[in-house]
């Protein structure tokens, strides 16, 4: 719905929604609060024409409902979810072959936010995942991607698997994170046009995207925990694509 908004907390989620053009209606900033980030968040918000409003923390507080606002709470319009298509265009925008990050059943925001945090740092063109049975683009996701949420496209689809199989038939690979990997992940090529498939908290990936996958990878553990959570293996792998791509660039530039 139109009419929908969402509260942006924290400086820096507040600073990128700014810089990424969010339509934001309110911009509280607590009394008395300082510093470079804020100045810039003013700044922003008065080129922009949007008033500044300095109240009290403690209204701050309430609209910020138990989170960490640093002085600054912005009421904004929700982030919009994109098509796949939009994502895959927007690769061939930045004449690159895609690299997006597919969630099955990833349910713990946290886990999420952390993910597009790396999603991009690590230039992944955006993150699919599933209509149901998935963390959305809420609050504590936004404030925990420290603002990426607002830089890295998310495509929330109704089948994952029917995604996953027409991405393939596209010319994408789909390498699912998994234990019973074939290959570690470094020994697997991870530099093409690429779909990396990061498995739920619980039981990581489900049966009909594990037998959709191209391959899949396991990251070697060494202690007695067999497995690293979502968030931590999802930046594993999204790095270890960005090393190879910019390894294959350089030897064809050689070339």
């Amino acid at each position: 719905m139109a009419s929908e908004t969402h509260v942006i907390v924290g400086r820096n989620p507040v600073l990128e929604a700014l810089r990424a053009g969010r339509p934001v209606e309110r911009l509280l900033v607590a009394k008395g609060a300082s510093g470079a980030a804020i100045d810039e968040i003013v700044a922003l918000a008065r080129r922009s024409g949007l008033t500044v409003q300095f109240d009290d923390r403690r209204r701050l507080d309430r609209l910020a409902e138990g989170h960490v606002h640093q002085g600054v709470v912005a009421v904004a319009a929700p982030v919009p979810y994109v098509s796949v298509d939009e994502i895959l265009a927007l690769a061939r925008r930045r004449g690159e072959e895609p690299l997006l990050l597919a969630l099955d059943e990833v349910q713990d925001p946290h886990n999420l936010g952390s993910l597009l945090r790396s999603a991009d740092g690590a230039g992944a063109h955006g993150i699919v995942v599933p209509r149901r049975r998935s963390a959305g683009l809420t609050m504590t996701v936004a404030r925990t991607s420290a603002g990426a949420v607002e830089h890295v496209p998310v495509a929330q689809v109704s089948n994952l698997v029917q995604t996953l199989s027409d991405l393939k038939g596209r010319g994408m690979w789909v390498a699912g994170a998994d234990t019973a990997g074939q290959r570690e992940y470094w020994d697997a090529d991870l530099s093409g046009p690429l779909v990396i498939v990061i498995g739920g908290e619980d039981k990581g990936l489900g049966r009909l995207v594990r037998r959709t996958c191209d391959f899949l990878v396991r990251i070697p553990m060494h202690g007695r925990i067999n497995s690293l959570n979502a968030a931590v293996a999802g930046a594993l792998l999204l790095f270890e694509s960005s090393r190879q791509r910019r390894q294959k660039r350089a030897a064809m530039s050689e070339g």
